[in-house]
């Protein structure tokens, strides 16, 4: 008795040894963050001024390879040959001064050409989106060259047009945008010339001493209307809010169209959605959640994104203080390496519910507005009181003093609410906002940051899964 009594005693021993034991590091790519958590907090940025509600709705139908509505397209031309007309005049005005105000009569003609440059430039880079095999991508990215618990801030642009946050990269801090709808982490780079890289901060590998290049690696991210980036890979070491990710695939523009330099808010992109979708050739390289998740407490992210008020992403855990009730988890379909889900009926307000004409649809917060299906669209703005199709707008607008009705959506299969009050989006003209719900002609919806300023939303790639309750 007494020797078995030892002999317990023993095996108890050398078991609460083995279990006190600490855990070996993962032979690879993780610091700082085994099984725990960090938040990456998130405010205004006052300085942004690229606000621009119809370009919005364009870019967005581009990121998919979407043809936008012909009413969207001819207003983005309006913009920009009047935009290319005001910029023509004051550049003669200018050199009228300085010539003693001579030759006025020019700045019309100057005008007229610059305008016909513009509509040119406009209609080359709606002919991109027709770039599908290799031949055409080659020739569009040569368009493009010639032209823990730890906590960082996280920065919503003006009127929320997208969120950014400060990414450390072998030792040196940028601004990101943080991307549910796409998988590659790339950055302005000093490879780049002073016009590409006016106004951003700029990586340079030779200052990091642990960069290493990929040979042969590149990439080329295309977004059809001239949104484009291309350019070399190398490892690094990647560090957000205190988590760590050492080798971490890191992509370096050489080559950047000019609607990322027009942004000098952000820096590059940094893609969450699942890294069947990067575009780095000719090997795929994992994204910097995928590196991360197994050295989590869980594997997921959490989107805390509210309109003009400081929110967070949250890495490894979900924080059930920041929604009410119970959070509703949906399986998604990553066939496409998008967080899909199936989507197939809506209602308006109190209404009933309706079936929608789309039935598929994704969460991305690198999207600004919210795209629906034609019917939804249509639907929703006819219970809305001074809201029109505008032909001139490119879109839906609202009277922006009107009480817009909640919209109920379908994410797959339980109904999700965006509060009327988030889909007056943009003021355009004196009392006439641009709606933040759009139309798209696609079986893809788009449920942008629209939805998530409603929204509390959860990303598990643990077990594919998308969860999302009413902020509290």
């Amino acid at each position: 008795m007494r020797s078995m009594f030892s002999l317990l005693c023993l095996l108890g021993f050398v078991l609460g040894f083995a279990f006190a034991a600490p855990a070996p590091r993962p032979a690879n790519t993780v610091e700082n963050v085994e099984k725990r958590s960090f938040k990456v907090e998130r405010f205004r940025n006052p300085n942004f001024t690229g606000r621009n509600s119809p370009k919005q709705l364009m870019k967005a139908h581009y990121k998919y390879g979407i043809t936008p509505r012909a009413a969207l397209v001819e207003h983005i031309k309006r913009q920009e040959i009047a935009a290319a007309a005001i910029q023509a005049r004051a550049v003669v005005d200018t050199k009228n001064r300085r010539k003693g105000g001579k030759h006025h009569h020019n700045a019309g003609a100057a005008a007229s050409t610059a305008a016909a440059s513009t509509k040119t430039a406009t209609a080359a880079a709606a002919g991109a989106t027709s770039a599908t095999n290799a031949t055409n991508i080659a020739a569009a990215a040569a368009a493009v060259s010639s032209d823990g618990v730890g906590s960082v801030i996280n920065t919503p642009t003006s009127d929320d047009v997208e969120y950014l946050s400060p990414v450390d990269i072998g030792g040196q801090t940028l601004n990101l945008d943080f991307d549910t709808g796409s998988s590659d982490l790339w950055v302005f780079d000093t490879q780049l010339s002073a016009k590409s890289s006016t106004g951003h901060t700029l990586f340079d590998s030779s200052k990091s001493s642990t960069f290493s290049a990929l040979k042969g690696a590149s990439f080329f991210v295309s977004y059809g209307d001239g949104s484009q980036v291309a350019g070399n890979v190398g490892t690094d070491t990647v560090n957000i809010g205190g988590a760590t990710v050492t080798k971490q695939a890191v992509e370096l523009a050489t080559a950047v169209s000019q609607s990322f330099v027009n942004d000098a808010s952000t820096d590059g992109l940094l893609g969450l959605a699942f890294s069947k979708l990067n575009t780095v050739q000719p090997t795929q390289q994992k994204t910097f959640f995928d590196n991360l998740s197994a050295n989590l407490a869980d594997p997921v992210f959490t989107a805390d994104l509210r309109h003009n008020a400081t929110g967070t992403y949250e890495f490894g855990a979900i924080d059930a203080t920041k929604f009410t009730g119970d959070m509703t988890f949906v399986d998604v379909n990553t066939t496409q390496g998008f967080w899909q889900f199936s989507s197939s009926s809506f209602a308006v307000g109190t209404g009933a519910a309706q079936a929608g004409a789309a039935n598929q649809a994704i969460a991305d917060t690198g999207t600004t507005l919210m795209l629906v299906s034609n019917d939804i669209a249509t639907a929703y703005y006819s219970q809305v009181d001074g809201a029109q199709d505008s032909q001139q707008a490119g879109g839906f607008t609202v009277p922006c003093d009107a009480t817009l009705p909640d919209l109920q959506i379908d994410v797959g299969g339980s109904m999700a609410t965006v509060k009327g009050s988030d889909i007056v989006f943009e003021e355009i003209a004196a009392n006439t906002c641009f709606g933040g719900l759009q139309a798209i002609d696609s079986d893809l919806m788009i449920f942008g940051d629209i939805f998530f300023k409603s929204n509390f939303v959860a990303f598990n790639n643990g077990n594919n899964t998308l969860g999302f309750a009413t902020h509290a």
